[in-house]
């Protein structure tokens, strides 16, 4: 039989029907319970014609609904594209457009946006959660349908989710994740740190990121409990691990330096005694901040993960010693990294910078309608990452660089050639190149260099507002230089080493 993420879910309520599955504003459900839902789900997809190999779309925040249309959807082998939330209407119709999706479920939230989208995107079909609107809702769509187990229709290396990566070429790759990576995600997350049956997660970190998304499935696959948070904030975060006695939570570095900002007082008020551990990740966890929790009697895991690996590459754990802890640590179970040179595959000696090559199960199929990229980024069931790195002579990987240029901010992937592609619309600009500058607080943020067309002028306030208009918040630039050329070298390729530095000056 082969592998389906939805059929995971029905083998977990089978085994752990009274375990409590997912918590929520207004809601607990127990596994017999949300396996019931997915059902339901899948029975109202097949009725509107959708089966293996159709596309939806969710654009919600945290919350059960939308693992419940993931789990359901997937048990009649329809696929579905996690939209992140802060796009803007113009980003999520190209998503929209780029994976055909059939039809859209949003949270009431969003109902502007997708206001917006209507008639401009190829579904044919939009669901509502909560509010009132003029679509169907989600639960009372839902309770039209059945509740009996369907037809498995999909499995193995049959795409399952698409998340939406941005690319060098300026616009986002649909990056098509399978079932059978889902659940070696899960194995290399629950066989390499501390991850046992009938814990309490907190789920924070956003679905539309894989490290909130690939939690889920090692949830579901060992029988935990999953507490959603919508929305971020540090003194609900502790408040949450008091009430629903949390054990463990992924979060990235801005969250845990916000979470020091609560007073003490308030901290210490609390019973914290079920939280046992972070794993945090997007970019490197200061020391510092390492220290300053294992003070506080907790530990930090850090990850380094990529959507195209399904989630988690390597772990650093406290046990690797402080000695380690500029590195991303080892490996997961069932996982391989190795340091090549960039374009040949062959790997560097010991302790020598490469490229980091992954190798495993958890390695995604490759772009969704994206041909070029997927032969570029694959080469022989290997991923090149695009990371410049090495690996130590213990095993332990430190990631040097980034060949791919790319920004993160606030544990956001911002790709400087998407917001290029923006700024080259604005008439007054000849050449843009975009990079990331050292900020306390949200680790970089995009600056852009600009050299504007003779005889033409441009503001600070104009060049920003074109991100406003056409980027979310995250990706848009935070200053603007104008120079009279940009670095390159022989073969005309922009310097991005040389603008970072200057911004790091």
């Amino acid at each position: 039989m082969r592998i389906n993420l939805g059929q995971m879910l029905t083998n977990r309520a089978f085994l752990s029907p009274e375990l409590e599955a997912a918590v929520g504003d207004g809601y607990r459900y127990t596994y017999a319970q949300v396996n019931a839902r997915a059902n339901r789900f899948a029975s109202r997809l097949a009725a509107l014609g959708l089966g293996k190999g159709d596309r939806i779309a969710v654009l919600c925040k945290n919350n059960e609904h939308v693992t419940c249309a993931l789990y359901g959807a997937a048990k009649i082998g329809v696929i579905t594209t996690v939209l992140n939330w802060r796009l803007t209407p113009p980003e999520l119709e190209y998503i929209l457009g780029d994976c055909g999706a059939s039809l859209l479920l949003y949270d009431d939230a969003f109902a502007e946006s997708v206001e917006s989208l209507r008639g401009k995107v190829a579904a044919r079909h939009f669901l509502r959660h909560g509010g009132q609107g003029s679509d169907p809702e989600f639960e009372e769509f839902l309770a039209q349908g059945r509740e009996e187990e369907p037809v498995i229709q999909s499995g193995g290396d049959d795409p399952c989710v698409i998340m939406y990566t941005s690319g060098t070429t300026g616009k986002p790759k649909g990056a098509m994740i399978s079932h059978d990576n889902t659940f070696w995600a899960s194995v290399g997350l629950t066989h390499t740190i501390p991850w046992f049956p009938r814990d309490r997660y907190l789920l924070v970190a956003p679905l539309f990121h894989i490290g909130g998304l690939a939690p889920i499935f090692a949830n579901v696959h060992l029988g935990l409990t999953v507490v959603y948070m919508p929305d971020f904030d540090p003194l609900a975060v502790y408040k949450t691990i008091e009430a629903e006695r949390i054990n463990f939570m992924m979060s990235v570095p801005l969250m845990l330096m916000a979470m020091t900002m609560v007073p003490p007082e308030v901290v210490q008020s609390l019973d914290l005694s079920s939280f046992r551990h972070f794993i945090c990740g997007a970019s490197q966890v200061p020391p510092q901040l390492i220290q300053l929790y294992a003070q506080k009697g907790l530990k930090i895991y850090q990850v380094y993960g990529a959507t195209e690996y399904a989630g988690a590459i390597t772990f650093w754990t406290p046990e690797m010693g402080m000695d380690k802890v500029a590195s991303v640590g080892k490996a997961v179970f069932h996982g391989q990294v190795k340091a090549c040179l960039p374009g040949s595959g062959e790997e560097v000696p010991v302790g020598e910078v490469g490229e980091l090559c992954l190798y495993g199960p958890q390695v995604f199929l490759g772009y969704w309608q994206n041909p070029k990229a997927s032969q570029e980024a694959l080469d022989g069931g290997c991923y090149r990452s695009g990371d410049l790195g090495r690996v130590d002579q213990d095993g332990c990987v430190y990631v040097v660089d980034r060949l791919k240029d790319m920004i993160i901010s606030g544990g956001e992937n911002v790709y400087p050639a998407e917001i290029e592609a923006i700024l080259k619309k604005h008439p007054a600009v000849a050449e843009v190149a975009v990079a990331g500058r050292p900020d306390q607080k949200w680790g970089e943020v995009p600056v852009a260099f600009v050299v504007l067309k003779p005889d033409q002028s441009a503001t600070e306030e104009d060049i920003i507002q074109v991100c406003r208009q056409n980027l979310a918040g995250f990706k848009q630039v935070k200053e603007v230089r104008f120079v009279e050329a940009l670095p390159k070298n022989a073969t005309g390729k922009v310097l991005k080493t040389e603008l970072r530095g200057q911004l790091a000056q």
